[in-house]
């Protein structure tokens, strides 16, 4: 058995999800939950765009590779803020979403769904005594 878990440590994960239009993904991921493009790659003209979007810590890659990912993932997001979070995209009246906050057993939490079927929850954990 290997020692190299105790010198092992993951800096970041950047979780791909699959798109299907260009146009929605910008509109989706830009203008409603207000993130960034940080870059963008094409193999050559006439390709599918692989794209870096991110906000206040997370990274997400967008691909339209069909083998890059699987449509109707989830992606599960700890978050500080979800309430203001919510709020913020509630002022956007996005036609295609309206999400809500819903508490649960381990926090407080926000489900948005994209035009592609692929979910992001935003969960606030809740503060326990004995945590």
């Amino acid at each position: 058995m290997s020692h190299e878990t105790h010198t092992t440590r993951f800096t970041r994960v950047c979780p791909i999800l699959r798109i299907f239009d260009e146009a929605k993904a910008r509109e989706f991921y830009v203008d409603f939950l207000g993130f960034s493009v940080d870059w963008e790659h094409r193999f050559g003209e006439n390709f599918p765009l692989y794209m870096q979007v991110s906000r206040a810590g997370l990274v997400l890659h967008l691909s339209g590779h069909h083998g890059d990912a699987t449509p109707g993932s989830t992606v599960f997001v700890e978050t500080l803020g979800v309430e203001a979070y919510r709020s913020e995209l509630a002022a956007k009246d996005y036609t295609y979403m309206k999400p809500g906050v819903e508490p649960l057993p381990w926090g407080l939490q926000m489900e948005v769904t994209d035009p592609f079927g692929n979910r992001i929850r935003f969960c606030e954990r809740l503060e326990t005594e004995s945590a």
